[in-house]
């Protein structure tokens, strides 16, 4: 555990770092934003492209390991939606709450975190997690949302939905790396060399990103935080945990990684989906504040034990 917890310090230092640079008032909400725009955009979208052109599809998609994320992932999406309805909170909020859940901070803190971690190798499980996350529970929070103040799922409604995907940079940086594997060709030199600088700049810009963003997120309404704090970092890899080893009986490095990948603190895209939204951004704030400072020592606990 503590050889677990002095690897991943380094990486939840430099999320400390821009948080006390967002505090102080040194790293301002618009350079914030703007830093988060080029490692969504650019820096992000230039590693995944990296890896998914050097990988075959065939051999990263494993149904069994789709349906074993999915399936433990919803496990706990339903468990934290019925507790919010238990609450009386209305099915928005309750789609909300669920989705503090299980999605985790693939994208700015996973991909670059894990394949340090466990290798470039981890990546394409790690992408497979997020494709997962992106294309159901992201979209599912966007029908629910809109379903329920419409009274129905229109047309319209799932137009926003495919464009949202369509337009997310991970799933084009993903889909356009495997289309380019696809064709046998490898990347030419200067392109790959590109990537690989601009790449480079993922892992230190998200963490520091993510820990600048904090610097402007509240620890309102604790007591709901720590429940959905709990459920993204204990439940949720317990329920993949469950389906990876003793249902789908999933190699160990899979299995390791996919734990690890729903250990993840709670991802910043879904305050940006509930500020978008007007429900209930204030909960989600404090949810990801919450979880992100504890994950240092849940993150760490999880790879020991799948390690």
């Amino acid at each position: 555990m503590v050889a677990v917890l002095i690897q991943v310090l380094p990486f939840f230092a430099v999320i400390a770092l821009g948080y006390l640079a967002g505090r102080t008032g040194f790293f301002s909400e618009a350079a914030t934003a703007a830093l988060t725009k080029f490692v969504f955009y650019f820096a992000l979208s230039a590693m995944l492209l990296r890896f998914s052109a050097t990988l075959n599809l065939g051999d990263v998609v494993s149904w069994p390991f789709i349906w074993a994320y999915l399936i433990g992932t919803s496990a706990i999406y339903i468990v934290a939606t019925i507790i919010a309805l238990v609450r009386r909170i209305g099915v928005e909020q309750a789609a909300v709450e669920a989705q503090c859940a299980v999605i985790g901070n693939t994208g700015f803190l996973g991909v670059p975190m894990l394949a340090l971690l466990f290798g470039e190798e981890a990546i394409g499980p790690v992408m497979l997690c997020l494709a997962v996350d992106l294309v159901v529970f992201s979209s599912l929070i966007v029908i629910l949302i809109t379903g329920t103040r419409d009274g129905r799922v229109s047309p319209k409604v799932l137009g926003t939905v495919a464009m949202g995907l369509v337009k997310n940079p991970m799933i084009v940086s993903i889909v356009a790396g495997f289309s380019w594997s696809a064709t046998g060709i490898p990347l030419p030199g200067p392109v790959t060399e590109m990537l690989t600088l601009l790449g480079a700049a993922a892992t230190p810009g998200a963490l520091f990103a993510i820990g600048a963003s904090l610097a402007s997120k509240s620890a309102e309404r604790l007591s709901v935080a720590v429940w959905l704090s709990f459920a993204k970092l204990v439940l949720h890899p317990a329920a993949v945990a469950v389906m990876a080893i003793f249902v789908f009986t999933l190699d160990a490095f899979s299995a390791k990684v996919m734990i690890a990948t729903a250990a993840l603190p709670v991802a910043g895209n879904v305050f940006i989906l509930a500020q978008h939204y007007g429900v209930a951004p204030m909960r989600v704030s404090a949810a990801i504040l919450v979880s992100t400072a504890v994950s240092i020592f849940t993150v760490a606990g999880v790879i020991a034990l799948v390690g």
